[in-house]
């Protein structure tokens, strides 16, 4: 027996000593592709040194002779830190994620290639002026520099991502970074999503897509024609609903891009200059979307928020101007029921008869399969897409397919020359007349200068006839001449605002115009609440300063749940006797009083946001799953709008109320008390009994998850970031939560960056990023703002090149190599 446990020693041992020289092995090899931020290079492609000085968090301030050199030293640093961030943003627009990634990536990549999005981005290189070729150029040729000392100095294969999936890394050319800009506008888009499900509840009943699909209050609007009616032999049976594909980067339903920014002019400033506040709201991933970096350009310095693949500071300022973005909600696509040929199928009705398709073949490569040969067909509308994207297959009639229109498909799309432009801006009409070039995505620029503010939306809106058969909302039958585009709306007509009396301009995704459609740029803006709490907390002081601005920029506060709570639970308020303890009844008197004394504040330390959020999920699944089915998944992000129109009874909505499934007529009160008792007891189980111990932010965890890695046991507890939060879907400081049945509330969208700028002190703006400036698992750099972030805190925004060198955490020299 000693001899057997003497083994076992050793054996143990043994096992013990291969697993750290493992561990030892993987850092030794991951870790080479740590970049030295001290070094020095010997580079071609620039024509004088560069210098690319890193401040203590990361941030490069990047200082070169002229304005490609500094786009070259871009290039390399977006490279060092973010390598395989690139090669996946790359990948996935050009429909090639299944070379690394298998069969689950397949459909995905279908997609893509279907649409064609990184051809349009090719045709579109020589449609840019040739400041911004020269630019793209050069910075292509930064991060291919940082390809090259990669491969030349066996550094780690550039990221440690690179040792588990396929290394191959192809060099960067400039329509790569023109394809990931149309990529935002595939993160923005919710057209897809909202014209399928709007057909879909149609064919179930017309009359239910007012109060599921409601519009903006004050919106005057046509009837919506019932989508059977348009196309009679579409099934109206309730279908299962299709998976989420892998790695796509379209939005789930509910999951849109969100994004907040305002401004004020100097005369409602406290210092007497301008200030605006930004903060774009998209998938929180690690590392995140957005990278901080400083141009020392010609036209001087400029500093704010980049994304990897892009050279560009998309929101940010510069000596004389700050800028900020958001999603504008534009309806830039149409979906068209293309009617094939029975006789011909190679042929599609058009209004001046049979046309043929326009076909091209591509090879799909797969991992570990046979490679896949894809038809790729188009009309004069556009791509054709079949029927398992989307769930179009659920509302495509037999013998037809669908196509799709839509700005991001242009092939001689200029907005990075726009968006060039608009970061050297001078003034705020400079800044205005630079978005006459923008294609998509469509955003809303904030705009202040030394003297003014102003608001515009650039982005092509399409011009659509005032005839056409579904205004745009709905598929409409693409060989219907009145169904299609007619080219665009001109700029100048553009919802904007500039310098308004009040001295202060804002946008939260709401509504930008009240004009009836053909001119009324969507029908399904992205908020109805948060510029309600906005505009309040604007309107409340006389005069700003940059804490007041980023005061609003946390706030926390629900506007959903101030409305909502007092008519949903007008009948339920607490005012008997107390129930036993122990009870249904005596929790749902104790949630009740927590709740009436609660001021609607989404603390991650508070329980009230909780009970709320989860009274509210469960009130509308319970509305609505009777009737939808299968359908409901759909609607799994809380509408307060259609809250609204139940409990008011608009247009007869209560009728939702009542379970058509039971034989008893339940009332709005009855179901509102149902669902707070299984909100509650579903809470209790997960959380225990004691209602006050509960915390909103154990539910509301902010999940910066990386996007493949997270699947990996044990490497993603070293790549995932989880951080308790505050916020919710409704508030200025959004934490979009998730809806799913395994983590309904985990905060999965919210604000990858920040910047509040103060143009009476410019280098006393700040900003910040979700995660940390580097992708590379073991840099210091990979989280250490996502503390800062979590906790409201912010980094200094200065264009001073002294402060920059002198808490610099290294100087990368590049030195031309002739």
């Amino acid at each position: 027996m000693y001899k057997l446990f003497r083994w076992m020693v050793r054996l143990t041992a043994v096992a013990i000593a291969l697993v750290v020289l493992g561990a030892i092995g993987v850092w030794y090899f991951a870790s080479r592709s740590l970049p030295d931020y001290n070094a020095t290079y010997r580079v071609s492609g620039i024509s004088a040194p560069v210098e690319i000085v890193r401040s203590t968090e990361d941030v490069p301030h990047i200082f070169g002779k002229n304005d490609p050199d500094v786009f070259f030293g871009l290039g390399l640093a977006h490279a060092q830190d973010r390598l395989w961030q690139m090669v996946m943003l790359r990948r996935t627009v050009q429909g090639r994620l299944s070379e690394v990634f298998g069969q689950s990536t397949v459909k995905t990549d279908e997609l893509m290639r279907r649409l064609g999005l990184y051809d349009a981005a090719l045709a579109s290189v020589d449609a840019q002026d040739p400041q911004t070729k020269a630019a793209l150029e050069a910075y292509s040729a930064g991060v291919n520099q940082w390809i090259a000392q990669v491969n030349k100095g066996a550094k780690g294969r550039g990221a440690p991502e690179f040792f588990l999936f396929d290394n191959s890394i192809s060099y960067w050319t400039p329509a790569d970074s023109l394809a990931i800009l149309k990529l935002m506008a595939v993160e923005q888009n919710n057209q897809f999503s909202r014209e399928v499900l709007r057909a879909r509840v149609s064919l179930l009943d017309p009359s239910w897509v007012r109060d599921l699909l409601p519009d903006m209050p004050g919106s005057v609007t046509d009837t919506l024609p019932a989508y059977h009616d348009l196309f009679p032999d579409v099934p109206r049976a309730l279908q299962q609903e299709s998976a989420p594909e892998p790695l796509s980067p379209f939005p789930a339903a509910g999951l849109e891009a969100g994004s907040n920014g305002w401004a004020a002019a100097p005369d409602r400033s406290a210092a007497g200059g301008a200030l605006l506040a930004n903060d774009p709201q998209l998938g929180l991933t690690a590392p995140a979307l957005w990278y901080l970096a400083r141009l020392q350009l010609s036209s001087g310095g400029i500093i704010g928020g980049t994304i990897p693949g892009i050279p560009l500071v998309i929101t940010g300022r510069n000596e004389h101007m700050a800028w900020g973005v958001t999603a504008a909600y534009v309806d830039d696509m149409d979906l068209h029921v293309e009617q094939i040929n029975p006789k011909d199928r190679e042929t599609y009705r058009t209004p001046d008869g049979w046309q043929k398709f326009i076909t091209k073949r591509t090879i799909l490569k797969v991992k570990d399969a046979q490679p896949l040969t894809l038809t790729l067909r188009s009309t004069e509308n556009g791509p054709v897409l079949p029927g398992t994207h989307f769930d179009l297959g659920t509302i495509t009639p037999p013998g037809s397919v669908i196509s799709v229109d839509w700005t991001a498909l242009d092939p001689h799309d200029t907005t990075m020359s726009a968006a060039m432009k608009l970061m050297e801006a001078k003034d705020v009409t400079a800044a205005i007349e630079a978005g006459r070039d923008y294609i998509t995505p469509a955003q809303n620029l904030i705009l202040a200068d030394q003297k003014e503010v102003a608001r515009v939306l650039v982005g092509a809106i399409p011009k659509r006839d005032p005839t056409n058969q579904t205004e745009g909302r709905m598929p409409s039958a693409g060989w219907l001449a009145q169904n299609r585009w007619m080219g665009r709306l001109p700029y100048d007509s553009n919802p904007r605002e500039v310098n308004p009396a009040d001295g202060i301009v804002l946008n939260t995704n709401n509504k930008t115009t009240d004009a009836n459609f053909p001119n009324n740029v969507t029908f399904d803006w992205g908020d109805s609440q948060r510029i309600q709490r906005l505009s309040k907390l604007l309107s409340e002081r006389e005069v700003h300063s940059r804490e007041s601005f980023i005061s609003a920029q946390l706030d926390t506060v629900s506007p959903a749940a101030r409305n909502l709570l007092p008519l949903v639970g007008a009948d339920l308020w607490y005012t008997g006797t107390p129930a036993p303890d122990g009870t249904p009844e005596r929790l749902r008197q104790r949630a009740l009083e927590l709740l009436a004394a609660w001021d609607g504040e989404m603390s991650e330390h508070l329980p009230e946001p909780l009970i709320y959020a989860a009274w509210m999920r469960e009130l509308q699944n319970r509305l609505i799953r009777d009737e939808l089915g299968p359908l409901a998944s759909k609607f799994t992000a809380l509408d307060p709008l259609f809250i609204e129109r139940v409990f008011r009874n608009t247009q007869g909505a209560a009728h939702w109320c009542n379970v058509i499934q039971s034989d008893a007529q339940e009332s709005c009160t009855d179901i509102a008390r149902i669902s707070l008792d299984a909100a509650l007891l579903s809470l209790k189980e997960k959380y225990g009994p004691n209602v006050e111990s509960w915390r909103w932010g154990d539910a509301h965890e902010a999940r910066h998850d990386h996007p493949v890695l997270k699947n990996m046991p044990l490497i993603s507890w070293f790549a995932d970031i989880r951080q308790s939060s505050s916020g919710g879907d409704f508030t200025l400081m959004r934490g979009k939560t998730l809806g799913t049945p395994d983590a309904p509330f985990a905060n999965v969208q919210a604000a990858g960056y920040r910047g509040v700028y103060d143009l009476a002190d410019p280098d006393s703006s700040v900003f910040i990023i979700a995660t940390g400036q580097s992708g590379h698992l073991f840099s210091r750099h990979y989280d250490d703002l996502a503390e800062l972030w979590r906790r409201g805190e912010y980094i200094p925004m200065s264009l001073d090149p002294e402060l920059a060198r002198a808490a610099a955490a290294g100087i990368t020299k590049l030195v031309p190599a002739s």
